[in-house]
């Protein structure tokens, strides 16, 4: 009973409210402040085709494990930052951040597999994505403005 008091009480006090959305801010802006840093990792990769270390080689198929590494950070790295701006946004239109989210994501499963023609196909998979995002976020534009204007169709 104790504990379930100690967390009503904490649930009220604005102080530690303050303090939770404190400490999930500054997680944020590290993560964000980090970014950077992931991009250029790219630079530590080896130059060759050929990655040899003690315990695996591993091949590329992109010309040297330099490029494959700024080919993945060059995704990566948008999509992390798309992804932490689609989660902490409370806008109504956040869920059109899913567009982009969704190019990023083709087009590094389309690096991680190897394929050739980066950048080219993704948009045949991201017709069904636009089909489904477009109207809703733009119907709920529409409820909005009619909600604040007053307007009844």
């Amino acid at each position: 009973m104790t504990t379930q008091n100690n967390k009503l009480k904490e649930e009220l006090n604005p102080q530690s409210q303050d303090k939770r959305a404190l400490w999930f801010g500054g997680l944020i802006v590290f993560l964000i402040a980090l970014s950077p840093f992931i991009f250029y990792t790219y630079k530590s990769f080896p130059e060759g085709d050929l990655w040899k270390t003690y315990f695996f080689e591993w091949k590329t198929a992109y010309g040297s494990w330099f490029n494959a590494a700024w080919y993945l950070t060059s995704k990566i790295v948008p999509l992390y930052l798309f992804l932490i701006w689609f989660f902490t946004c409370k806008h109504w239109w956040h869920w059109i951040i899913l567009v982009p989210v969704s190019m990023y994501s083709f087009q590094l499963l389309s690096i991680i597999n190897e394929s050739n023609g980066i950048d080219e196909v993704e948009l045949l998979y991201m017709i069904p994505i636009l089909l489904f995002l477009v109207p809703i976020v733009y119907l709920i534009r529409a409820k909005l403005f009619n909600k604040i204007r007053g307007n009844n169709l």
